[in-house]
C-alpha cells in the first residue's frame, strides 16, 4: 500500500502555536539565536531554584524511580512506565506511579485514578497506565504527598514518577531520561530559544539515558552513552466494541487512505509508525493531551479512524463502530533490565528473578 500524510489545517490557534514553536526548536531556525539571552537567564534562575528545592528533598520508605525527558514534545514516556510496571509486578513488587495528571481537574489531590475514572478527573495518561498496567496511579501537582499516599494506602514498595526529572522538591533514587530518536536535542538549546529544559550536561547525571527509535543500537548523545529502544506495534483494538485483530488484519479496506487523528507530543511519530505498517493515513496532530470532542472529529463521518491508546481513553464515550486505537508495547533492550535488576537488588529488599521480562 502507499504512505502518504496529508496533515488537516486546523483553525485552533493553540495548534498552530505548538507546531510553529516546535518545527523551529527541532529544524534550527536561525532566528532562535535572539531568544540566547533570555535561555542564559532562564537557566540561571532554573540552577538556583534546583539547589534551593534539593536541600528540601526528602526520602521515602520505598525508592523512587522518575521517567522523565529534558525536551518539550513526546519521547514515549507512557508506554516505558507501562513496561516497567509490569516487570516490576513480576518481580513480586507492588509498584505505583504517580503523575501530575495533565489535562485532568480531579475533585482533591492526590487524586487515585482507577479503571472507572473520568479521564476529565485524571488526565489521559494516568488513566491509560491505570488500565494498561492494573497498578494504582495517584495524581496531584505534589509529588511528595502522592508518593507518601501510595506508600500509606496501598503499601507500594517502589514508585515510578511519570515525568518530574524538574521537580526537584521530590526525592528519586534513579532518574531515566528519554530522548526521541528523530529529534534528539533539536538545536541543543534551552527554553525559549530551544526545546531543553535543561542543558544537555544534565544528561550526565541520570542514571540512564534511552533513546525511542530513529537511531543505531547504544548511541552515544550529548557525549553520554545511551540505550535505544523502540514501540513495537501490537494490536488493532476498537474503541466501542473492545475488539482486537493482529495488525494484519486490517479493520478496513486495504487500497483506502485512512483517518489518524492523536493529541501527543510528538504526532509525526504515530502517522509514521502506521506508514510504516503500509497504511496510507490522513493524518491530524492536535496539541498533546487534547480534551477530544465530538465536533473536533465530525469531519470522519462514518468513515475508519485510527488513533493512540492516549487518545482513545478520551474518545471513548463518543467512538463510533469504526474507530480503532493502535496498541503498541515498549521493547527496552537487556542491558536496561541488567541496570534495572541492579538498582533493585541495591535498594530493595526483594532479589529480582530476572534480567529481562
Amino acid at each position: 500500500m502507499s504512505s502518504n500524510t496529508n496533515k488537516r489545517s486546523t483553525p485552533k490557534s493553540s495548534q498552530n502555536r505548538e507546531a510553529f514553536w516546535l518545527d523551529a526548536w527541532y529544524q534550527g531556525r536561525w532566528w532562535l539565536w535572539l531568544l540566547w539571552p533570555l535561555s542564559l537567564l532562564l537557566r540561571w534562575i532554573a540552577g538556583i531554584r534546583r539547589q534551593r528545592l534539593q536541600k528540601l528533598a526528602k526520602p521515602f520508605s520505598a525508592p523512587v524511580i522518575v521517567v522523565g525527558n529534558i525536551t518539550l514534545g513526546g519521547t514515549g514516556k507512557t508506554p516505558v512506565i507501562i513496561a516497567l510496571v509490569r516487570y516490576l509486578k513480576e518481580q513480586g513488587m507492588r509498584p505505583g506511579v504517580i503523575s501530575r495528571g495533565y489535562g485532568g481537574k480531579a475533585p482533591f489531590y492526590p487524586y487515585f485514578v482507577s479503571s472507572e475514572s473520568p479521564v476529565s478527573e485524571s488526565g489521559d495518561e494516568p488513566l491509560l497506565i491505570a488500565l494498561e498496567a492494573d497498578c494504582p496511579v495517584m495524581v496531584g501537582a505534589d509529588r511528595n504527598a502522592s508518593v507518601q499516599k501510595l506508600i500509606d494506602d496501598h503499601q507500594c514498595d517502589v514508585i515510578l514518577s511519570d515525568d518530574g526529572m524538574q521537580h526537584y522538591k521530590l526525592f528519586r533514587q534513579w532518574e531515566i531520561c528519554l530522548l526521541d530518536g528523530r529529534r534528539l536535542l533539536g538545536n541543543g538549546q534551552c527554553l525559549p530559544a530551544g526545546p531543553l529544559r535543561e542543558a544537555p550536561a544534565r544528561l550526565k547525571e541520570v542514571d540512564c539515558v534511552i533513546v525511542n527509535g530513529g537511531v543505531e543500537s547504544d548511541p552515544v548523545i550529548a557525549d553520554v552513552p545511551a540505550l535505544s529502544m523502540t514501540l513495537r506495534p501490537n494490536v488493532w483494538c476498537n474503541l466501542l466494541t473492545g475488539e482486537s485483530l493482529p495488525l494484519d488484519k486490517l479493520p478496513f479496506a486495504e487500497d483506502s487512505v485512512v483517518n489518524a487523528v492523536t493529541g501527543i507530543g510528538n504526532p509525526e511519530r504515530f502517522f509514521r509508525t502506521l506508514q510504516d505498517l503500509g497504511i496510507a493515513v490522513r493524518g491530524q496532530g492536535f496539541p498533546d493531551h487534547h480534551a477530544f470532542t465530538p465536533e473536533d472529529l465530525a469531519y470522519i463521518g462514518s468513515r475508519p479512524l485510527l488513533m493512540t491508546a492516549k487518545d482513545a481513553v478520551k474518545c471513548q464515550s463518543f467512538a463510533k463502530p469504526d474507530w480503532w486505537y493502535l496498541s503498541v508495547e515498549a521493547e527496552l533492550p537487556d542491558a536496561f533490565y541488567a541496570q534495572l535488576s541492579k538498582f533493585l537488588s541495591d535498594n530493595t529488599s526483594i532479589t529480582p528473578v530476572s534480567e529481562t521480562p
